[in-house]
């Protein structure tokens, strides 16, 4: 997978929670309903591509035939996107070419790159922003073969080792995080801000750890009293969150909204009709849910999803053993992935060389035939069979060296070019 001129280049241009501040990747983060339009807008700097954005990370993926090219768009892409300038960006941003891109996908799609090592959410979120590229005719070959195969390797790892057993998720964590903080559930009442799959796990973990209620709100009122019945709570309209507050000792924000949903002036009003013992407020979302003043309101215990690094490094010292046998995993299916890109490069050739042998056996047949009309069908039928095993035969060591000559590659795709006077331009 060594870059060569004029090649197709795979590259990633992102930030993730290692590299990056909530604060920063917030500006950068690309929720379902947004998706569409940032499609369009990627489309306009790249031919080929597709946005994987999680509250963990935003990348772009794309394919170029230069990978500077490649890496300059992506990141003008993630400048417009987030409005803001190169100078914020750069100390932040990351970028992998070819074999390490695909690693690093690897990596992710295996759950070994995420916040929580071996959740299993960000599996279903790669082939969520797949088929939204394809829908949107971001995504080709071999763009599409790689997430494809990506898919392929989480669900391996997922599989052959213990990576994902009793695994956890950002919900669960969030939810651990606010037992510690107020101890004793049983007698506590908590509010689950959104009801799309993080929602959804906020609230089951909430059941599971014995919280003595669940109240749940949404932009979507069928939503949050469908989740709410479904758990054997109550659901409460959005736009009473102020009055909520004050009956609430855990808060658990985790919508897709592009804007804050609790201010400080509303938590502050709040906190005025309660009583002395502090209100725990866990903010899941990217980007964030609640304003970062709220933090300084006395009463208030404020965590955002960086306060879960803690907890992310104690779940990847626990799965150590299982990050090795993945690891060898993905180094195994990186060789059958490298053989595979390797042959993309012959592709355009092999399919120019193929196709006019077969026009040449097309032509030469059908002179032949007109010139024995009183062939049976079932002679006809021998003699086109013959002519596709000649030339069959007659290419097939020529199609095996320039798949196989790997090193020598560009030498044979020249010598074959020539050869037989081919034009590549209409396959690649």
């Amino acid at each position: 997978m060594n870059a060569r001129p004029n090649k197709m280049q795979i590259n990633v241009v992102g930030v993730n929670h290692s590299t990056t501040p909530v604060e920063v990747r917030e500006k950068l983060a690309v929720s379902n309903n947004q998706i569409a339009n940032a499609l369009l807008m990627l489309r306009k700097h790249v031919e080929q591509g597709m946005i994987l954005s999680t509250c963990n990370r935003t990348e772009v993926y794309s394919i170029a035939r230069t990978a500077r090219t490649s890496v300059s768009k992506g990141m003008e892409f993630l400048r417009d996107w987030a409005k803001t300038s190169d100078a914020e960006l750069l100390p932040y941003i990351y970028h992998y070419e070819n074999e390490e891109a695909v690693r690093h996908l690897f990596h992710v799609a295996a759950g070994l790159d995420s916040m929580i090592i071996g959740e299993f959410e960000i599996l279903g979120q790669v082939k969520q922003r797949l088929e939204d590229a394809e829908g949107a005719g971001m995504v080709k070959q071999p763009l599409r073969n790689l997430f494809h195969h990506a898919l392929q390797v989480g669900r391996r790892v997922r599989e052959k080792t213990g990576i994902s057993k009793n695994a956890l998720s950002v919900s669960s964590v969030a939810v651990s995080l606010a037992a510690q903080a107020i101890g004793d559930l049983s007698k506590c009442k908590a509010l689950v801000i959104g009801t799309g799959e993080a929602g959804r796990l906020v609230a089951k973990a909430l059941k599971e750890k014995g919280i003595w209620q669940i109240t749940t709100t949404s932009r979507s009122q069928e939503n949050a009293s469908a989740l709410a019945t479904a758990l054997g709570g109550h659901s409460i309209n959005i736009s009473n969150l102020s009055a909520e507050l004050a009956t609430h000792d855990i808060v658990i924000s985790c919508t897709g909204a592009p804007h804050t949903i609790l201010d400080r002036q509303t938590v502050e009003a709040a906190t005025e009709t309660r009583d002395s013992h502090p209100l725990v407020i866990i903010d899941i979302a990217v980007p964030r849910d609640v304003e970062p003043e709220v933090r300084q309101i006395k009463g208030i215990v404020l965590c955002d999803i960086d306060d879960l690094t803690h907890v992310s490094e104690l779940n990847r010292k626990q799965r150590e053993r299982e990050i090795h046998s993945a690891m060898r995993i993905i180094d195994s299916e990186m060789k059958r992935f490298a053989s595979w890109w390797q042959t993309t490069e012959a592709e355009p050739i092999i399919s120019s060389l193929t196709n006019k042998a077969e026009n040449i056996r097309r032509v030469q047949l059908d002179r032949t035939l007109k010139k024995l009309p009183n062939l049976s069908p079932k002679e006809q039928e021998s003699l086109e069979a013959m002519t596709k095993a000649i030339v069959q035969k007659l290419l097939h060591n020529p199609i095996q060296c320039l798949k196989e000559n790997a090193n020598a590659k560009e030498d044979y795709i020249n010598l074959v070019r020539e050869l037989f006077q081919l034009d590549t331009k209409g396959h690649e």
